[in-house]
C-alpha cells in the first residue's frame, strides 16, 4: 500500500511562540525536517471465553503490518509517503491485504487533541494449536484522544516529533480522555458487522529524562476505565497505555526509537470478551535544513493571506 498524506494543523501555530520563549524546551519550526522511518503498526483484538475448558483465547492480527516511508516537515505542513511491501516479515497474507493507518495531533495552549485514522484489510487467526486466514476481514477504527498539559516545563511534542526538544529533564502529570469507534466485519456467511465504542479516562504521568545536550529517554504509563458498548452490550472496561522513547539529536541530525501501545479490556465478567490494542513501533533516522528562500517566500505570502 502507498499513501499519501498533507495535512494542515491551524492549533499547532498557537504554541510555537511558547516554545520559543520557554528555556526547557528547544524549537526548529523554522527548520524542514527530513526523515526515513521503519513503523510496525497495528490494531489487534483477542477473543476470550471462559464458558468452555480450557479457556479460550484467539488473537486476531492485520496481515498488514510494517512499513516503511519518508516524511517531510515545514512549519505547519507536514507530508508522508509509505508503502507496505511483502517481504518484510510481519507483512503476510496476498496482495489483498491492506492498511492505512493516519494519526495527527493538534496543540493549543495546555491542550493537546490527538486524532487516529486505522482502515485493515486481512487478518489471521491465531492461538496456541490454530493459525487460520481471515482475508476478507475488514476493521475500520475512528477516535481520539484529548489530554491537558499541567506542567509548562515539559515538552510532549519532543515524545511525538523531532521539531521540538526537552533540554532539561521535567515530567508532567497528564489527563486524558479517550473515544474511539470501531467497526468490525468478518465478511463470512452468516456473521454480521459488529459496533464496538469505547469511553475512558485515564491519569497519566510523563517524563523526559535528558542525559545529555544530545540523548534523552522519555517515558509515559496511563492506567484509565471507562465504558465499553458491543452492539448496545454494555460493560466496563480497562485501559493501559505504555510510551517509551529513545532519541539522539543535535541541530541538524537526529535518530529516535519509540515504542506505543494502548490496551483496551473488558472486564472478566464478560463473556466472551473482545480486548483492543493498538500497538506502535517506530524507528527513524532524520537531517533538518534551512528552507530555500523560494520555498520560505512562498510559505510567508500564503501564511499572510489565511493568518495562520
Amino acid at each position: 500500500m502507498i499513501y499519501i498524506t498533507f495535512f494542515v494543523s491551524v492549533f499547532g501555530c498557537f504554541a510555537q511562540n511558547d516554545s520559543l520563549r520557554n528555556p526547557y524546551f528547544k524549537s526548529y519550526n523554522d527548520k524542514i525536517t527530513a526523515s526515513i522511518y521503519y513503523l510496525d503498526t497495528s490494531n489487534s483484538f483477542q477473543i476470550a471465553s471462559d464458558a468452555q475448558e480450557p479457556k479460550t483465547f484467539l488473537n486476531l492480527i492485520p496481515n498488514r503490518r510494517e512499513q516503511i516511508g519518508f516524511n517531510l516537515n515545514y512549519k505547519i505542513i507536514d507530508i508522508s509517503v509509505g508503502f507496505a511491501p511483502k517481504f518484510l516479515s510481519g507483512n503476510k497474507g496476498d496482495s489483498h491485504s491492506k492498511h492505512f493507518n493516519f494519526n495527527t495531533r493538534f496543540y493549543y495552549k495546555k491542550w493537546m487533541q490527538s486524532f487516529t485514522f486505522i482502515n485493515q484489510k486481512g487478518f489471521y487467526v491465531s492461538d496456541d494449536n490454530v493459525t487460520a486466514q481471515l482475508p476478507k476481514m475488514r476493521t475500520t477504527k475512528i477516535g481520539g484522544t484529548t489530554s491537558y498539559v499541567f506542567n509548562d516545563k515539559f515538552s510532549f511534542k519532543t515524545l511525538i516529533s523531532q521539531n521540538e526538544w526537552q533540554t532539561k529533564s521535567s515530567g508532567s502529570f497528564i489527563p486524558t480522555f479517550s473515544f474511539y469507534y470501531t467497526n468490525i466485519d468478518l465478511n463470512a456467511p452468516d456473521t454480521t458487522p459488529g459496533d464496538i465504542y469505547v469511553f475512558t479516562l485515564a491519569p497519566s504521568y510523563f517524563y523526559n529524562f535528558v542525559i545529555s545536550d544530545r540523548i534523552l529517554i522519555g517515558a509515559g504509563v496511563a492506567l484509565g476505565a471507562g465504558i465499553n458498548d458491543i452492539d448496545g452490550d454494555t460493560s466496563a472496561l480497562y485501559q493501559a497505555d505504555l510510551n517509551l522513547k529513545l532519541a539522539y539529536n543535535n541541530d541538524r541530525f537526529f535518530g529516535y526509537a519509540s515504542l506505543n501501545s494502548i490496551s483496551f479490556s473488558q472486564d472478566d465478567k464478560v463473556d466472551p470478551r473482545l480486548n483492543d490494542n493498538i500497538a506502535t513501533l517506530k524507528l527513524s533516522l532524520g537531517y533538518r535544513f534551512d528552507p530555500p528562500k523560494e520555498v520560505k517566500k512562498v510559505y510567508d505570502k500564503v501564511n499572510d493571506k489565511i493568518g495562520l
